[in-house]
């Protein structure tokens, strides 16, 4: 079905709850892998690096952001495996799946009201926009 999914996360409620969604798609099929990409923000990447006590502890911190995710995954017996990148979240994830050729790309949604989005912008929005392959974001 979807071979290649695409599962980007941030370490929120918002990429749990795309997790769960993940796993419901991915246990239909045994050829389905999912690829969790979790990209490190570079204009929070300073701040972690002056906070953090080394290059060890700051990739601790992020593997923390990613143990729920991996707890599901490990839990539910899918195939994963974890992709670190960096920069920013919106462009990274989009030039990763288009160049990767993934099936299907998920993601969660923080829920910003209209007027919030359209100041801010929105990394699912960017992704549903600019994915060539179907994309879901989860409420």
């Amino acid at each position: 079905m979807y071979p290649h999914i695409l599962l980007a996360v941030d370490g929120s409620e918002h990429s749990i709850r795309a997790t769960e969604e993940a796993i419901k798609i991915a246990t239909l099929s045994s050829e389905s892998k999912i690829e969790v990409v979790f990209v490190a923000d570079f204009s929070k990447v300073k701040d972690d690096v002056l906070h953090s006590e080394g290059k060890e502890a700051l990739e601790v911190a992020r593997r923390k952001k990613l143990a729920p995710v991996e707890e599901r995954l490990e839990a539910a017996d899918v195939s994963y495996y974890v992709t670190i990148l960096r920069g920013e979240p919106g462009p990274m994830i989009v030039d990763h799946a288009n160049k990767k050729q993934v099936d299907l790309t998920i993601i969660g949604s923080r829920g910003l009201n209209g007027l919030q989005e359209m100041v801010l912008g929105s990394v699912s929005h960017k992704i549903a926009k600019r994915v060539k392959s179907p994309v879901m974001i989860v409420k």
